[in-house]
């Protein structure tokens, strides 16, 4: 992987996102991290970022309490009437599509976050995480295969 690439090259883009307003309930929030298995959903206004909420954001709401199963403590009404606007993260790292790999990697290792939206023109056009750079790594074919190790069977 060259990390002197653009962050576009690597970025989950913005037609593949889910997404939620500032005014959705908790109750959408739940149903999309039950759907999915990504950590971050992005909170837009159109498609100005305004903040983003984790799933670590969203436990630390329900008090800890398991989102599965027999434990689940959490009132549906309680999910229902909170809002997203209420948990989310409002002061955002951002990086644009033009901006290098390593610049997300440092920015990544300085603040220890866990996922930067991209932004272009004021514009959310996409995300990046460590997962994708992680992903993009273990794809990587070896320039001289003979070097890797293989286990015998």
């Amino acid at each position: 992987m060259n990390v002197f690439a653009p962050i576009s090259s690597l970025m989950t883009d913005y037609k593949h996102l889910v997404t939620v307003s500032p005014e959705d309930t908790l109750e959408k929030v739940k149903e999309i991290f039950d759907a999915h298995k990504f950590h971050h959903i992005p909170v837009v206004n159109f498609r100005e970022i305004v903040g983003i909420i984790s799933k670590v954001d969203f436990e630390h709401f329900l008090g800890g309490a398991t989102l599965y199963g027999e434990n689940n403590v959490v009132s549906t009404q309680r999910l229902r009437e909170a809002r997203v606007h209420q948990i989310m993260t409002k002061h955002l790292g951002k990086v644009e599509p033009d901006d290098r790999i390593n610049v997300a990697l440092e920015i990544f290792t300085l603040n220890r976050f866990h996922a930067l939206p991209v932004v272009k023109d004021g514009e959310l056009v996409g995300i990046i995480t460590p997962f994708d750079i992680l992903k993009k790594l273990a794809e990587e074919k070896p320039a001289q295969p003979h070097m890797v190790y293989e286990a015998e069977n």
